[in-house]
């Protein structure tokens, strides 16, 4: 099964990933500030990511793998 690994200290909060998503399951989480001050991007559910790894290709930090 397919998941993304978001590396919370690269995720600036841009939401590009957010919104590339064509299954809705990235959201940002507003519970957690990283070391840079962002809130990082988080995959909300694993079991519907298809590992079209649109998320990985529109950040531009690097910070999301996709892994299958």
């Amino acid at each position: 099964m397919p998941r993304i690994t978001v590396n919370e200290n690269l995720c600036k909060g841009c939401e590009l990933c957010v919104n590339a998503c064509p299954k809705h399951i990235i959201a940002l989480k507003l519970d957690v500030i990283n070391a840079k001050g962002y809130h990082p991007a988080s995959l909300i559910d694993e079991e519907k990511c298809i590992g079209c790894k649109s998320c990985a290709i529109m950040c531009p930090d690097l910070a999301i793998t996709v892994e299958r």
